[in-house]
């Protein structure tokens, strides 16, 4: 609070508009080698050659998958003219008629990220056609025209401002060879890279109060400065602070599971992706820093050597970045590479260096396993083209692995899996989601998470999927497990712990409803076949509460029959089954009346129950929702209830091919 104060009081005093700082533009040095045409192409083979060459084109055309989704206009233009980013800032206003026409600043901002560089410099190195540098390069004249250092929206955020800048090194060395990459070009891309790291320091108090992402980003976009233009005379700065909270970041910001602290495993990826970028420029600065037999050892202006990495990835932060790396590998389906759609998911995929979808988690994790893990996470395939680019040496900077994580809160069988949500917060969680289950089978997401959707629209679709009653979880009285306070942020956190544990058997609770007298335990199970879950909901006293049960089903064919509550719908490997009983339970126990309903996109399809906009939707990517089945089944009851939900799979019918 303090920090974020005094970055409040930096935009109230103009200190932060007076401490921009320009210097002429020096040099651009390349930052590390690049991988082989043949061992690009070996990873990725003529499938993987053609989706890069297309999704390039589409750049070349002017369109660009915002969030891996589909294709639109490539637009660097900011609505209601230009103004100083801290004016947006200190007047709220400004910011809300900014919004107005394009509904979410994300969407200003994620073009402005030039995460479409990586793309054009991919397929330039791989097909040599001048027309992707010429792309870059009439894209970056465009923006810098458009978007004046300090001046409009896409200079609010430093994040952002330290992701273009990394987009931009990255580009720089890419299209180095090309005719396009004039002298004049070179000394603009240089200028610009300095005066977004200039951005970077002055609020770095605000990227500490959020301890976050923001924190890491920005720390990497400054030290990639400094290696990128050893000549400026504040690169030692940027790599002093660099080098600094890059090192606090990852021995701190990783839970001793494993799991990165913004709780999500989009937001985990991005950690991850960072830490390679910053692994392989580190390493490669290093190898070309060290001196031959006959050399001199190069210094720098202002610049304190560093030749090892070993300021940041400390033996700390490299068994830290092990365990993160087991602990999204552990979440993740092998067949599909996706993951469980697990707290705030704004789309990011910082380093789009693979021609997969935007879903497959396995390039970074291959990549993450080899870099931290000294060991590669999947057999050979397309997956490998990241590993290439960001994780060609086979072990870490410290040479050393942590010891294998085991993710407790995780349940495996031969066919499927399950992760039930039970974490103990030590930092601010992002959703209501305590005792969440996710279910896969056959590289199929059957129980889902729902996702994020927006951070900023109109009501209901400001963040609402963050709540309890949209996961796969129980609710009482329709409240939330914890008490929300503004879009990011929950108070009164609900904590949960793991209370048994076996290879087929897993039980948690957690003490959300507290408050109510409430304890909720959930108890998993792996069948044959099937996976059956039992919900406790013990009462310490005897008053008449509403338990809800939920589940978010994928949107298939469906058969419903109310008076059993049973639902059975169609995948595209047969009927999956998932039957649900309720029991009240005071001197003994017995079945109770229940209502069922179900909803789709909004809407009530069946039974009767309240139908909220939000209910019956999954965002699988930022600024996308398509519809779901949303299944509730509630009680009424004075004293403890459990609910007993059966999910039971079909035999046979098997096949490689997965509808995605």
């Amino acid at each position: 609070m303090a920090l974020n104060g005094l970055y409040k009081l930096g935009l109230k005093t103009g200190g932060f508009r007076r401490s921009t700082a320009f210097a002429p533009p020096v040099q651009l040095e390349s930052l590390f080698s690049l991988p082989s045409r043949q061992q690009i192409l070996e990873s990725i083979g003529t499938e993987g050659l053609q989706a890069t060459l297309a999704e390039a084109d589409e750049v070349v055309a002017g369109k660009v998958r915002l969030f891996g989704a589909e294709p639109l206009d490539l637009d660097f233009s900011a609505p209601g003219g230009l103004r100083h980013w801290t004016e947006y800032e200190s007047r709220p206003g400004l910011l809300a008629d900014l919004q107005a026409p394009i509904s979410d600043i994300k969407f200003l901002w994620e073009p402005a990220r030039f995460g479409f560089a990586f793309t054009l410099g991919r397929a330039y190195h791989l097909a040599g056609d001048d027309e992707y540098p010429a792309a870059f390069w009439r894209y970056f004249e465009t923006f810098s025209a458009a978007n004046p250092a300090s001046l409009g929206p896409n200079w609010i955020s430093a994040q952002e401002v330290a992701l273009r800048l990394m987009a931009f090194a990255w580009a720089g060395q890419f299209f180095a060879g090309s005719e396009q990459s004039t002298p004049r070009r070179l000394a603009a891309l240089s200028g610009s890279i300095a005066a977004h790291a200039e951005r970077i320091p002055p609020t770095l108090i605000y990227a500490r109060s959020q301890n976050n992402n923001h924190l890491l980003s920005e720390a990497a976009g400054l030290y990639t400065a400094a290696l990128a233009l050893p000549g400026h005379p504040h690169a030692g700065k940027w790599r002093r602070l660099g080098e600094k909270w890059l090192r606090w970041c990852f021995e701190h910001q990783i839970d001793e599971t494993g799991e990165y602290v913004q709780h999500s495993t989009n937001y985990h990826r991005l950690m991850l992706q960072v830490a390679l970028f910053v692994h392989v420029i580190a390493r490669d600065t290093a190898t070309k820093q060290s001196p031959g037999p006959e050399q001199e050892i190069p210094t720098f202006p202002s610049v304190a050597r560093n030749d090892t990495g070993a300021e940041i990835f400390s033996d700390r932060a490299t068994e830290n970045l092990a365990r993160a790396t087991r602990w999204l590998l552990a979440l993740t389906d092998p067949k599909s590479g996706r993951v469980p759609n697990l707290g705030a998911n704004d789309g990011a995929n910082v380093f789009a260096l693979s021609s997969l979808p935007f879903d497959d988690y396995r390039p970074t994790l291959q990549a993450a396993s080899i870099a931290f893990c000294g060991e590669a996470a999947f057999g050979l395939g397309p997956w490998d083209e990241m590993p290439a680019w960001l994780a060609n040496s086979p072990t870490g900077i410290a040479g050393h692995q942590a010891e294998n994580q085991i993710l407790i809160s995780n349940l495996q069988s031969p066919d499927s899996s399950a992760y039930l949500r039970a974490v103990k917060f030590t930092s601010r969680p992002s959703h209501a989601d305590q005792l969440h289950l996710d279910l896969w089978w056959r590289g199929l997401n059957i129980a889902l998470d729902p996702g994020t959707y927006l951070y900023n629209a109109a009501p209901p679709w400001e963040n609402a999927l963050t709540t309890a009653l949209v996961h796969n979880t129980v609710a009482v009285d329709g409240l939330d497990q914890m008490s929300r306070s503004g879009k990011f942020l929950y108070l009164d956190w609900a904590q949960a712990k793991i209370v048994e544990h076996s290879a087929t058997h897993l039980a948690a609770e957690h003490d959300g409803y507290r408050r109510l007298g409430l304890n909720h335990r959930r108890t998993v199970t792996a069948l044959e076949n099937a996976w059956q879950i039992e919900d406790e909901l013990r009462a310490s006293q005897r008053r008449i509460a509403a338990y809800r049960l939920h589940w978010l089903l994928p949107d298939w064919e469906y058969e419903l029959r109310d008076s059993s509550s049973e639902i059975r719908f169609r995948s595209p490997f047969g009927w999956v089954t998932l039957q649900v009983q309720a029991q009240g339970r005071a001197e003994g126990s017995s079945t109770v009346d229940h209502r069922l309903w179900l909803i789709r996109a909004g809407q009530l399809i069946h039974g009767e129950g309240p139908a909220f906009p939000i209910d019956g939707w999954v965002s699988p990517t930022y600024g996308v929702k398509v519809p779901a089945l949303s299944l509730a089944v509630q009680v009424e009851w004075a004293g403890s209830v459990s609910f007993v939900s059966k999910f039971t799979f079909p035999t046979g019918n098997r096949s490689s091919k997965v509808d995605r």
